[in-house]
């Protein structure tokens, strides 16, 4: 320790002397030097006349650089040569008791009364809130050990009155200063003389371990902190301290450093209330430890900010407020309107040099919605997030405390070297659906070749697959409404598919009749086209209207104006949450409102239109059929048209997934007049089906059709 000695004027007309060192030790190991020199007595009688301060903050002193060995020596010269007879204790005394009238006057002005002025720290009702219906004892006092000034602060939420007798006093020929933690150097302890970087809407009021009644930490907390897996060295090193709280307990202190000065502190009790300094600056906890870092890892509080640091993992900070309940709805707002995440904002010079950022929140809901909102703010594509392993069955680790408890440092380390990309909506990796594509190797979905029609003729060319598209054309009178209410009545009777109907071109009833019929298999009335046979009962009719009832909805619009596209999908999307709905029948494309911009094409529409089913389709895992008719045959001999000859444009071709054709002969010298062809022109899926002709017989009395024979 490098000494040096000062004689200035000092108050009353007596000498003042300063001790200063070289910052080589710590200023409290310099206290302890004096005191162990001087004694305890005079020490304390003389403080208000001694300052120890470092020699950087004295120029040109005279300083002496004795050897190890001498260094007793030269202490005990420069204590004997000065005077220490009645003269001066009188003086010291004298100031001393000016500079605790002073603060006494101050205290009282601001009503606080306290049953000594020694240094301390006190504990009293605050004259501001009176300590709120409970009238407890909220306000802590603290006079340091310098006994220079008073600070105080009342810790009920409501109040967070503060103060301190510091302006405008002078002490000693100086005026006195609050100096807050400093950062730790491999010589020591320096303070802090960075300014701090204004941030948006605060004050940014630099707090200091007296203004906030804090003290070291004592054998009941730092217990508890040991408890939960946390060394000593860890705790130090994260400046985790202690204060006296509103019900006179102690509470657990976490400041919140920016370059080594005090921002904000969080408070923590025994029944794990949390509270924080009032309108402090919002930032993170553990900042300086992410300066200049491309990787940073977020938890969601300070004890599992700790364990990252107890586990090696220093470049972690926490959030100050916890997480939401659940990701907000909202759009993402202005910076400078995002008040719930303003710490982001006001730390955000930090994060851009970092380019992997693990986000490593609680497991539970809450957690996983703080995850999100951090990803929208700081970017998805440079975010990861930890897996949590395992506790017990079906139950996961809920944040990296438990983890450091459970499985120790190698297990936090873990977390952090396997975390995995964070979701991009849109962007996936093959390993997200490995599951499904196992469970679609072992046919486990049960579905996953196609759903039969009920056909055995049509089946080797066409099964019906969950979430596909299926254009039906043919010319008029062929029966392709026909055909598929006879499809989808198998889908049922078979698989019990229920189904959303928006048939435009059947009344309610016509339509409700022709699949009862099917359901039933006799005629709704007793007509020519019964041949004979007896109509359905008045019991068949309500099993029938029962049925319809449990396994039918209808798609309608309710007045003269033509449904969109757009409208059918979205009620069809409410039957598919609603209902369950399998499959949607959309009959026929001329009967949608069909109108589009000035600038956009048919085709244009028509690729829109068509891309805009698909996906609801596959999103909602929907097998729709789509009727479309063809444009008018110039020269029509009775032929099948193809899909190309779908009025409007190629794309109901080129966007399908099937596309079927549905004819009926209408010549009796090429065969039964009843025999319908089933002609499948497009197949996107091989494992469903592929090109080819299959023939049924329709049985016009019943709507039902039957295999006569085995595909072409």
């Amino acid at each position: 320790m490098v000494l040096g000695r000062q004689v200035v004027a000092g108050p009353l007309g007596c000498s003042q002397v300063r001790f200063v060192w070289r910052p080589s030790y710590s200023t409290a190991f310099a206290r302890k030097c004096f005191r162990s020199f001087l004694g305890t007595r005079i020490y304390h009688s003389l403080q208000p006349v001694w300052r120890i301060q470092p020699l950087s903050r004295i120029s040109k002193l005279p300083v002496a650089v004795p050897g190890r060995g001498k260094q007793q020596n030269r202490l005990c010269e420069l204590f004997h040569g000065l005077s220490f007879g009645h003269s001066m204790g009188v003086a010291a005394m004298a100031e001393a008791s000016a500079i605790t009238k002073y603060y006494e006057k101050r205290l009282n002005e601001e009503g606080i009364e306290l049953p000594s002025y020694h240094p301390g720290a006190f504990r009293m009702t605050c004259p501001k809130c009176l300590g709120g219906s409970s009238k407890e004892k909220s306000l802590c006092v603290t006079i340091p050990e310098d006994g220079t000034h008073a600070v105080w602060i009342c810790h009920r939420g409501k109040c967070g009155w503060k103060g301190s007798t510091h302006s405008g006093v002078r002490v000693r020929g100086a005026v006195a200063t609050n100096y807050s933690i400093g950062t730790r150097t491999n010589g020591g302890v320096k303070s802090a003389v960075k300014p701090v970087k204004r941030t948006r809407g605060k004050s940014n009021i630099v707090h200091t371990v007296e203004s906030l009644g804090l003290e070291p930490l004592g054998p009941r907390i730092l217990s508890y902190l040991e408890g939960r897996g946390l060394s000593k060295e860890t705790i130090a090193q994260n400046y985790v301290m202690q204060c006296q709280n509103y019900n006179n307990g102690l509470s657990i202190a976490f400041p919140y450093l920016q370059d080594g000065r005090i921002l904000n502190c969080k408070f923590r009790d025994a029944d794990k209330k949390f509270w924080q300094v009032k309108d402090a600056t919002k930032i993170l906890y553990g900042l300086d430890n992410i300066k200049n870092c491309t990787e940073i890892v977020i938890v969601e509080g300070e004890i599992d900010k700790l364990s990252m640091h107890e586990a090696g993992i220093f470049n972690c900070v926490s959030v100050p407020d916890g997480a939401p309940p659940k990701v907000s709805s909202d759009e993402l707002p202005a910076p400078e309107d995002d008040k719930k995440y303003e710490y982001l904002w006001n730390c955000k010079e930090y994060f851009e040099k970092a380019t992997r950022i693990i986000l490593a929140t609680d497991s539970d809901e809450p957690g996983q919605a703080l995850a999100e909102e951090l990803a929208r703010r700081l970017g998805r594509e440079r975010c990861w997030r930890v897996n949590w392993p395992e506790k017990a069955e079906g139950e996961l680790f809920k944040d990296a405390n438990e983890v450091l408890r459970g499985l120790g440092h190698e297990g936090v380390k873990d977390l952090i070297e396997h975390a995995e990309l964070y979701p991009i909506r849109g962007l996936f990796s093959f390993r997200e659906f490995f599951k499904e594509i196992d469970d679609y190797y072992h046919l486990r979905l049960g579905d996953e070749k196609g759903v039969s029609t009920g056909w055995r003729s049509l089946d080797e060319i066409y099964r019906v697959v969950p979430g596909e598209l299926t254009i039906v054309t043919g010319v008029p009178n062929s029966g392709k409404s026909e055909w598929i209410d006879a499809l989808i009545c198998n889908l049922n009777k078979n698989r019990h598919w229920t189904f959303a109907l928006c048939s435009m071109e059947n009344k309610v009833r016509e339509h409700a009749r022709k699949l009862i019929e099917k359901h039933i298999g006799q005629p709704f009335f007793d007509a020519s086209y019964a041949n004979s046979i007896p109509r359905m009962s008045k019991e068949d009719l309500e099993r029938g209207k029962k049925w319809l009832q449990q396994n039918f909805f209808l798609i309608r619009h309710e007045d003269e104006q033509l449904p969109s596209v757009e409208w059918v999908l979205n009620l069809a999307k409410a039957a598919v949450l609603r209902h369950g709905i399998r499959g949607l029948v959309i009959d026929p494309y001329n009967e949608l409102d069909h109108q589009r911009p000035g600038n956009q094409t048919e085709t244009e529409y028509v690729s829109q239109m068509l891309t805009k089913i698909k996906r609801f389709a596959q999103h909602h895992d929907c097998h729709v059929w789509f009727v479309a008719h063809p444009k008018q045959l110039q020269v029509w001999k009775g032929e099948a048209p193809g899909l190309y000859d779908v009025s409007g444009s190629a794309h109901f071709i080129n966007k399908c997934d099937n596309g079927i054709v549905i004819h009926r002969n209408r010549d009796a010298s090429h065969g039964p007049l009843d025999q319908v062809e089933v002609l499948v022109r497009k197949v996107r899926n091989k494992v469903a089906g592929t090109i080819g002709d299959a023939s049924l017989r329709y049985n016009r009395t019943t709507g039902l059709y039957e295999d006569i024979g085995g595909p072409r």
